[in-house]
This record gives C-alpha cells, structure tokens and sequence, in this order.
C-alpha cells in the first residue's frame, strides 16, 4: 500500500474531479485485468487497445481511482480524475509510485538503429569490470547487478520501467544503460525517466511501417536528445549524416565520435581479423576482441560514455580490451574442419551490408561467403528486396529463407525479397524456406575455410510461426550440421 498525496494531482492538468479520494492505494495499472481492489486504473489509448473501453471492468474488480481522458460515469465512492493526456498523467503517477528511481542512478539511454544492444551490453560490462553495480535494459535481457531478467520490448512500458529501475535502486545499482527505442520514444516509454547521458549510433531504414516515412523515424529519435536535461551529455555518431542533427536543439552538453570525420573521440583501425582488431582511441593503442568497422564505432561509443560517465581514460582502454560482444552479434562458430560459421543479428539493409562488409575484407582470397536470410512478417516490407539484394552484391552464394512469418505466408515474404534478385545473380540464388534446411544446406555446401553468415535473429532462440512462438537457435542449429 502506499499513501495518496493529493499533491500529485497538481501535476496530472487535471480537467474535473470527482468521488471520493483514497487514503491509500494498492496499485498501479494502465492493463484492467491486473487491477487490483483499491488501486488505480489509468485508462489510455494504445495503438491496438483504447484503455477507456475496459473502465467499466476496472471498477468491477475493485479499483478505487479512475484516470481518464473522457467524461465517463463510475460510482461515488470511485475517485475520478478527468485529465488532458491521460498518458503523460501515467508517466507522472509511475514516476511518484516507485519514487523516482531514475533520479537516484546514473541512467544512459542508447539509441539509433543499429548498435543499441551492443553499447548498451558493452557499458554495461564494462562499469561491472570496474566494480560497480550496473544495470542494463537491453532487447535480450534485464540485468540487475548479476540477476537476469527476461525482457518482452527493447524498452518497457513506463510503468514497468519505473519497476525496474526501483528494483536497481534497491540492489545498489550505481550506473544503468538501457537501450531506447523510436516505437519506446513514440508511446510515452521513456516520459518522466530522467536520463544522465544519451548515446547516438546510427540511422538507417528501419520501422517504417510504423513511422510511415524516414523523416518521421529521425524525428521521432531526435526527441530523446531533445529531452535530455542540461545536466546530462549527448554523445553522437559525427560520421552519420544524422548525427549532428540530432544534437541540434539538445541542452545536454554535446560530445561527437567516429572513425572518418575529426570528433571528441576518434578511433583509427589499425589491424583486424576474425579474432579482433588494434584500435587507436585518441591517439592510444588497444587491442579488443571484437571485429568488423561496426564494432569499432560501438567501441568507441562506450569508450567515450565511459570517460563521460567518470571512468579514467586509461582504465576505460584496459576494459574496452576485455569485453565480448553480446549472443548473437557477429558471434563465430568453426567446425572442426575450418568452416566458418557467422551468427549476426543484422536485420536491416545496412546492418547485413555492414557485416558482410567485414567479413569481405577479412577473407582470405579462397574463401566463399554464403548468406543465409530472410524477412520478418508483418513488419516493413520494403526492406525485403533490399536486404536480398545486398546479400547477393556482397556474398558468393546466398540462401533465401524464413525468419519469423508471425501470420503473413512465409512463402509471399520470400517472394518480395526475391523482387530484390536481379538476373545476373540468379545463378547463385537459392530459396529454401524451412531455416533449419536452409542452414543445413549452407553447411553442406561450404568447403573447408568458407564462410556462412546465418543473418537476422542473433540471440533469438525462437521462430514466430502464426502466433505461434517455436522453439529454434540459428547457433544451436549451425553446430548440429557442422558436426554431422
């Protein structure tokens, strides 16, 4: 139970009152069925569900306060509150209920297209290695201090956010980094949370089925750099053409990274192969156990937020040179006969382009690349064609297949990316929609040396088929063919 304080109303731009107000409530809920008796229902409109539709069933199981945006009629003894933004009204109330944990850790949110889950993955271990108790919201896991949590979105609901974050709080987490979406900015996840440092990665085509268009999609993450406090810094990618935009109008303290243009943080590549690659970070060499030009921009990424964040320059070298990357990024397997297995979770036109990238100018002359993708259902369409089309520009052979349907017909999706096959690649095209058979022929096919890049669920261990979730691991499956 925690008091009401009737002062929060002051904060919610109240419309009308009514009914009688509680001296305690039980909990707080934006879902009627997990209303609980004398807790609150906020009612809000979601991009699938109205939550002013299940009032009715709120106050049935018991709730003792109503937010609502609507003039609606409860009992008398139910507490109403009409507001203007029923949403902001539920940022508010969740930041109040848990106390406002974002304001007692050093919170760092990490956004862009590519990239997220690595920098937020990578900080997050490198602030443990330096002895602190961390915390990380990322699209594979939760972690607080060493508890993992399993994760449903890149970022939580509000409500569940401010749960968490009160969980670290209560662990004795120092420093936070959480991956922050454009589809987290755009529903209110992240209203309220007070950020001390905000990292850019990258922009590519992504979402936009949701968005409708890329300037929306730009625009809708801007708004995190936007909203960070003047206490803060914003730490952006300089060699991406939206990186400087989107520290335009920030009041955080600006700070830039890259490889290509002059910035705060300025990495060269000096060596690279598959088991890592020599960086110069402002002038200091480091050898890191990750690879591929992507991987250096990551670095360099939480190179910096760590010096931002208060680690010594030095000491943030010697970390950055023990880190692995996370399940699933550019992670290797080799058979015992010296094939090459690349699981990556690249799922966008650029992020397969990139990888593929890496993996050309690390070969060896002898070595063929084989690609192994497909296209998520229900979502953008018009990255399938792309994403075929770099593979095949980039790989000696590659393999069509299914990657999660959800309840589009898998074969229709595999049609929309052969659109993406011009004639002259043709020949070296195959489309086998069952992934399991996919991989194994990728398998077969590879000679001694050759490399199979296995592109699009990374970490994932499931297949969504209908609403079906299935059990599958691209990394499991690879194994199983190269020791058959």
């Amino acid at each position: 139970m925690k008091k009401w304080d009737r002062h929060i109303t002051d904060k919610l731009k109240i419309r009308k009152i009514s009914g009688t107000i509680p001296d305690e409530i039980a909990g707080l809920t934006d879902d009627s069925r997990k209303v609980v008796p004398g807790g609150v229902f906020i009612a809000v409109k979601g991009p699938v569900a109205d939550g002013h539709d299940y009032i009715e069933q709120a106050v049935k199981k018991g709730a003792s306060v109503i937010i609502s945006e609507r003039d609606v009629n409860v009992p008398d003894h139910v507490y109403l509150i009409t507001v203007e933004d029923s949403r902001k009204a539920l940022a508010e109330l969740a930041g109040w209920y848990y106390d406002y944990p974002s304001r007692r850790l050093k919170l760092t949110g990490i956004t862009g297209t590519n990239g997220k889950t690595s920098v937020a993955t990578m900080l997050y271990k490198l602030f443990r290695r330096a002895g602190f108790i961390s915390g990380l919201i990322s699209t594979i896991e939760i972690k607080i201090g060493d508890e993992s949590l399993p994760t449903r979105n890149t970022t939580p609901g509000i409500l569940e956010l401010n749960r968490i974050l009160a969980e670290m709080v209560s662990q004795g987490v120092e420093y936070a980094f959480m991956e922050v979406s454009s589809h987290g900015i755009d529903q209110g996840r992240i209203m309220g949370i007070t950020f001390s440092g905000g990292v850019f990665t990258n922009l590519t085509h992504e979402h936009l089925d949701y968005h409708g268009d890329f300037i929306t999609y730009r625009d809708v993450k801007k708004k995190f750099f936007d909203r960070l406090p003047e206490t803060a810094f914003a730490l952006t990618n300089k060699d991406d053409k939206n990186g400087l935009f989107m520290l335009q109008n920030t009041r955080a303290k600006k700070y830039t990274y890259g490889i290509k243009n002059p910035a705060d943080f300025k990495t060269e590549v000096m060596e690279m192969d598959f088991s890592g690659m020599l960086l110069k970070i402002n002038g200091k060499e480091v050898w890191t156990k990750l690879t591929g030009i992507f991987n250096a921009y990551n670095l360099t990424a939480v190179y910096g937020a760590s010096v931002l964040l208060g680690i010594p320059s030095d000491d943030a070298l010697v970390y950055l040179s023990e880190l692995e990357g996370p399940d699933g990024r550019f992670e290797r397997v080799t058979a015992p006969d010296g094939r090459i297995a690349i699981i990556d979770y690249a799922h966008t036109p650029d992020a397969l382009e990139n990888v593929l990238k890496t993996i050309a100018g690390i070969r060896k002359k002898n070595q063929q690349i084989i690609t192994v993708v497909g296209a998520g259902g229900d979502r953008d369409k018009e990255k399938r064609p792309k994403m075929a089309r770099t593979a095949a520009r980039l790989s000696d052979w590659v393999i069509l297949t299914s990657d999660n349907p959800r309840t589009e017909n898998p074969a229709a999706i595999l049609h929309d990316m052969l659109q993406g096959i011009g004639p002259e690649d043709n020949y070296k095209t195959l489309v086998i929609e069952d992934r399991s058979q996919a991989i194994k022929a990728a398998a077969r096919y590879a000679r001694e040396g050759d490399i199979i890049l296995i592109a699009g669920k990374g970490h994932e261990t499931y297949q969504i088929i209908g609403k079906e979730k299935r059990y599958f691991n691209d990394k499991e499956e690879i194994i199983k063919y190269f020791n058959s």
